[in-house]
């Protein structure tokens, strides 16, 4: 079964899945299911939220949703532990916060071919972070759908637990 967190769609049932179909299943990515990410899910997992979600987003706008699901699949393709990197950091070392969305357009850039909305998309997922402003509608989308997963990741866990311990 492959789903985004808050739906109950079988994400390879549906039009979406047209979108990324030829790099969902790369090595690449499914290498992304061994590391843990936000406490809670996976790297892959978190990629494929953010994708699912800035798809749906972008398809209500009229917007580039193809380009929206591509670049959320592949804006954290990065294979570091991102604790680890920021607690080994040298002095004017970017921090991971910084410097990951790089990497991801690096290994993103040689998995599959990367459109000039894509790239912004994945470079810019970090924005404020990085100095850049985003150039597209789709980017902004992508870089507010992703913290919107991240604490959906984070708090969902701990609500469903609570949810658990009081009967509800």
């Amino acid at each position: 079964m492959l789903n985004a967190i808050c739906s109950k769609k079988e994400l390879s049932l549906c039009r979406y899945y047209s979108c990324i179909s030829d790099i969902i299943n790369a090595p690449e990515v499914l290498r992304l299911k061994e590391i843990t990410h936000h406490i809670s899910t996976t790297r892959f997992q978190h990629c494929l939220n953010v994708s699912y979600h800035g798809y749906l987003i972008c398809r209500c706008l009229r917007l580039d949703a193809r380009s929206a699901a591509r670049a959320g699949l592949l804006h954290d393709l990065f294979y570091y532990d991102r604790q680890k990197y920021n607690s080994c950091r040298k002095k004017n070392q970017p921090s991971h916060s910084r410097c990951h969305s790089d990497i991801a357009l690096i290994n993103a850039r040689k998995l599959t071919s990367v459109n000039p909305k894509e790239y912004d998309m994945i470079a810019k997922h970090m924005w404020p972070v990085t100095t850049a402003f985003p150039k597209y509608t789709e980017t902004y989308i992508i870089t507010i759908v992703d913290k919107y997963c991240a604490v959906l990741e984070f708090c969902l866990p701990k609500f469903r637990k609570i949810i658990r311990k009081t009967g509800g």
